[in-house]
């Protein structure tokens, strides 16, 4: 049990630092209304692929964006259709791997973790997360 609580305090983790980045990224662009558009940007050549966003640089790539705070923490998020952010348990456990003190977990132990934050979080098709808005 002691690992799932791990996994959970790591979930909730990256859901507060996605927020932080989100915060961030709409302070440094004031016109984006949501965390997704960083990708029609990207595409349309208004921001590079890569580059600064106050504490964090970012990758645009594929269906989603890769940050990286000044301490090494990196959090990947993919963008739904609608826009929202989603994330699966790959991306839960590379973020444990790339913290200051390196948590690393088991996808058994991020599932059972994922599924005590519900209704937090929601599977919006099987094995990626979105948190409910």
């Amino acid at each position: 049990m002691e690992r799932v609580g791990a996994a959970r305090d790591l979930v909730l983790a990256y859901v507060h630092d996605l927020n932080a980045i989100d915060e961030a990224v709409r302070v440094a662009i004031p016109s984006l209304e949501r965390l997704a558009d960083v990708l029609g940007l990207a595409r349309s050549r208004q921001i590079n692929r890569s580059g600064h966003v106050g504490t964090y640089s970012y990758t645009v790539h594929g269906a989603g964006c890769r940050f990286v705070c000044d301490n090494g923490t990196e959090v990947d998020v993919d963008f739904a259709a609608d826009g929202g952010e989603v994330f699966d348990l790959w991306r839960l456990r590379w973020y444990g791997l790339s913290l200051p003190e390196p948590l690393d977990v088991t996808d058994q132990d991020l599932r059972s973790a994922v599924r005590s934050l519900q209704p937090l979080l929601t599977e919006v098709r099987p094995g990626w997360f979105s948190v409910a808005n």
